[in-house]
């Protein structure tokens, strides 16, 4: 039988983390070549540090004329995603840094297998759902994410001017008889802007908006708040501390509360099941869920190279199940063509809607107008409730 009582950890971390800002123009990179054409192949890495930025992989377009125009648009899209992260410090500066561009057409031996509609590469993928937020996420996750959206928020328009971009959050809750009751510590650390701000002035700053943000009667007076509690931060970003895309794949998804397969989401096209089936695992968990079949969901799939069909798929509803595991496990495969084709057509995944998810989590978002986040629908609901 599962834990009842006890304590859980999960950290976020803000766009201006060095391994965000790498997420975000590994994305809008992705996103230029979608807006180019929707059947773009893009495998972009991005690597940080003081004053340079190097992007790095594969990428293709159909028409060949198109791709050295796409490749010298690199730099303005770089400098676009660091001024609009707000990085404008001697040592990072979007104006003044060094971009180097060293991307490069898509191997012929890796688009010979997508070409025929095949997964991107080998690899598992999870998805998971549960009932402690309205989101239908693990509470600690959703909310680390939140405290840090919202500094961003209060930063960009200038409420709160001696803010800087990069920025991390730890939420530890305590739970009784599996619900999150009480936050028994709080970890902020934000850069700011003077060395002689303390932490206790960093503190009379961001308390009022992690209040607002964390649910009534969470805060208690047994909660721990320790922000900046190294003292000054004021060097931050790539220039602090060098960063990678794909770096932070837990705080990406569900804040270590389920499994994950291991590939990265971030600068790859959605032929790449890592990340479109990652998206096809949790849209499924997530209707499950809300179907009243399970309060919680882990789901399973399994691909190969140059494969269509899933070689697997495992659902876990770690008790909670109203039916057999094995039956929902029939029901998402009949409501769901899981092949790469059929998730990025069912989920419309084949539009530039990708570097709004290079920040604050991949899951646990709204779904908007334009298809971002389709993966966050419920609109599978009585679908699975008819298969089972």
């Amino acid at each position: 039988m599962s834990r009842k009582n006890y304590v859980f950890t999960s950290e976020s971390v803000s766009e201006g983390h060095p391994d965000k800002v790498c997420d975000r123009v590994s994305d809008a990179i992705l996103d230029a070549f979608l807006t180019e054409e929707p059947y773009a192949r893009v495998a972009c890495e991005t690597f940080a540090t003081t004053n340079r930025v190097v992007v790095g992989g594969e990428v293709g377009l159909a028409d060949k004329a198109n791709l050295d125009a796409m490749m010298a648009r690199v730099d303005e899209i770089v400098r676009g995603c660091v001024q609009d992260i707000g990085y404008e410090q001697d040592a990072f500066h979007w104006n003044t840094l060094e971009v180097q561009n060293y991307l490069h057409p898509q191997s012929a031996h890796i688009a010979q297998g997508v070409d025929r509609d095949g997964a991107g590469d080998q690899g598992i993928m999870f998805g998971y759902a549960c009932r402690e937020t309205p989101e239908l996420m693990p509470a600690p996750i959703q909310y680390a994410h939140a405290i840090l959206r919202r500094l961003a928020e209060v930063r960009k328009s200038g409420a709160e001017p001696t803010l800087r971009p990069d920025a991390k959050s730890q939420l530890s809750l305590r739970y009784e008889d599996g619900v999150p009751v009480e936050v028994t510590s709080i970890v902020l650390s934000t850069q700011h802007a003077h060395e002689s701000q303390t932490s206790a002035d960093v503190r009379a700053i961001v308390e009022p908006y992690i209040r607002e943000v964390l649910p009534s009667g969470w805060i208690t007076e047994n909660t721990e708040w320790w922000v900046n509690p190294t003292g000054t931060f004021v060097i931050g970003g790539p220039d602090g501390d060098a960063g990678l895309t794909g770096r932070k794949i837990i705080v990406d998804t569900y804040g270590g509360a389920a499994p994950h397969g291991g590939g990265a989401f971030s600068g790859k096209d959605p032929t790449k099941v890592d990340r479109s089936a990652a998206y096809a695992a949790r849209y499924l968990a997530k209707n499950v869920v809300a179907a009243g079949l399970a309060d919680r969901c882990t789901l399973q799939v399994s691909y190969a190279i140059g494969v269509a069909k899933p070689l697997s798929i495992y659902v876990d509803t770690h008790g909670t199940g109203k039916v057999e595991a094995s039956a929902i496990e029939r029901a998402v495969a009949e409501c769901m063509d899981l092949t790469p084709r059929g998730i990025r057509t069912h989920l419309g995944l084949n539009r530039p809607i990708y570097a709004r998810t290079s920040a604050y989590g991949h899951f646990g978002r709204a779904p908007e107008a334009d298809g971002g986040f389709s993966w966050e629908k419920t609109d599978l609901v009585e679908a699975l409730k008819k298969a089972v």
